[in-house]
């Protein structure tokens, strides 16, 4: 059984369309979806505003760079063009947190590759990530720097500046407007 964390991201076009397509786009494999978020850019370029979520999804015949391939394929049908690191976008989604089953439970992986480094290397300073992650996890636990921390206390310890850029909205996701939250 392979878990995955998606976070998904929309600041052009039909942002919560975008959103959407996602949910769509993994089907079954979706077993929880945040509420949807408004939030200020990340990364210092000058763009409108996101909507985010985070998504948690299943698959006993995935492997973490399934993931990771089925979000580009998304993004790719949205049209997603990579011009500007951290630019505005269609659709951006992000595998943040993947595991496998093991003996007693999840194990969370861990690559260096460039192209699924995981966990995301910046995550744990995303309030648009671990947000949305609380609501669906509230457990929820990251490595980060080698040692596996509570989401919760990252949150905590993030600029409330940071925090504050969150807003949740009234917007949903899950099919019949209903906002799936529990994993």
């Amino acid at each position: 059984m392979s878990r995955a964390v998606l976070s998904i991201g929309s600041n052009l076009g039909d942002r919560l369309g975008y959103l959407r397509s996602v949910i769509d786009g993994f089907g079954s494999r979706v077993v929880a979806v945040s509420p949807v978020y408004s939030t200020a850019p990340w990364g210092g370029v000058e763009q409108d505003d996101y909507l985010n979520a985070v998504v948690v999804v299943e698959d006993p015949a995935f492997e973490c760079a399934d993931w990771l391939r089925r979000g580009q394929e998304l993004e790719q049908t949205a049209e997603r063009v990579r011009e500007v690191r951290w630019g505005a976008r269609t659709l951006d989604v992000d595998v943040v947190w993947c595991a496998h089953e093991g003996p007693s439970g999840p194990v969370a992986c861990r690559s260096a590759d460039p192209a699924l480094t995981l966990p995301h290397p910046q995550a744990h300073r995303r309030a648009f990530v671990l947000v949305p992650w609380l609501d669906v996890e509230p457990q929820a636990e990251l490595e980060v720097d080698g040692r596996v921390r509570r989401v919760r206390d990252l949150v905590a310890e993030l600029d409330a500046a940071e925090r504050d850029g969150v807003h949740r909205t009234t917007l949903t996701l899950a099919a019949g407007g209903a906002n799936h939250c529990s994993s």
